[in-house]
């Protein structure tokens, strides 16, 4: 049995909800699943101001340290102008360690975002996260078009080969759609899989 970490960064919910359907998902594959935040860096001025959710069910992780714990380490946060939110990116900042000892070498991994708007940058910060995730030796494993549901034009919906994703949007008051956290199950689950085979 994989053990599975789905580590985000939610402002205001959105990738909190994909989070535990990216969970549910590496569950139903019967996975070992933790889900666990980075913290939070901007100004507590800053939180109040622009009403970030500061209540969340799941823990603070660690430290970099415990990533080494997990057969598959799943990365969810919003994007800031195209790219991977800055609470994020200090998180992996602080991981040098591990790249310089190959820790996380051969672990699975896969990315999830949310954006206010359809163009809104879901690729580039799907990339952006990758980007750090190929750095520290992880095997990238994406949204495949098994789920169908990424291809709907009848409606908003999110989803990229890269990853599970959904539009929020410019307010946020759109919360992901039953197809945006199908899609997230559905690549939890696969993440899984592959994590499951390449620890067998």
């Amino acid at each position: 049995m994989p053990k599975v970490l789905v580590l985000y960064y939610s402002s205001y919910g959105h990738i909190e909800q994909m989070a535990e359907a990216v969970a549910e998902g590496a569950r139903g594959a019967g996975a070992e699943v933790d889900i666990k935040r980075v913290p939070e860096t901007a100004p507590q001025a800053v939180v109040e101001a622009a009403h970030f959710k500061t209540n969340s069910p799941h823990p603070v992780i660690e430290g970099p340290d415990a990533l080494k714990a997990y057969d598959a380490i799943i990365v969810g946060a919003p994007t800031r102008f195209g790219r991977m939110a800055s609470q994020m990116a200090a998180f992996w900042d602080t991981a040098g360690g591990l790249w310089a000892t190959g820790a996380l070498h051969g672990k699975v991994a896969g990315a999830f975002t949310s954006t206010a708007t359809q163009h809104g940058g879901q690729e580039t910060t799907l990339f952006s996260i990758i980007t750090n995730l190929l750095h520290f030796g992880l095997t990238i494993v994406g949204l495949d078009y098994g789920h169908a549901g990424q291809m709907d034009i009848s409606e908003i919906v999110g989803g990229a080969p890269y990853g599970a994703t959904t539009v929020a949007g410019g307010d946020g008051s759109r919360q992901p759609s039953a197809k945006d956290l199908d899609g997230a199950r559905y690549q939890g689950r696969r993440i899984a899989e592959v994590a499951a085979k390449l620890t067998a």
